[in-house]
């Protein structure tokens, strides 16, 4: 009778705070975007931020220059201008 109520204390630290964790890291890259920054998106398609709207980002995307207007929400991760070059 008392498994129920110590399994919900368990659920929440093992499952539910760690994901919460994840979404206000992530909301906070967001967050910092700035025009330059490299970005991936979700799809695996990489370029750099050309310009940045309310929910939309304009990236343009090597070797083509190629320009794509893509859902801030797709962006999975950011690479800032300061690291690496590709060169």
């Amino acid at each position: 009778m008392l498994l129920p109520l110590l399994l919900i204390p368990v659920l929440y630290f093992v499952m539910i705070r760690p994901q919460q964790k994840r979404q206000k890291q992530w909301q906070e890259m967001l967050g910092s975007i700035k025009t330059g920054d490299r970005v991936t998106t979700a799809g695996g398609i990489r370029g750099t931020i050309l310009s940045i709207k309310d929910d939309v980002i304009i990236i343009r995307v090597a070797p083509d220059n190629l320009k794509l207007e893509i859902a801030k929400s797709s962006i999975a991760s950011v690479t800032t201008q300061e690291g690496p070059s590709g060169s």
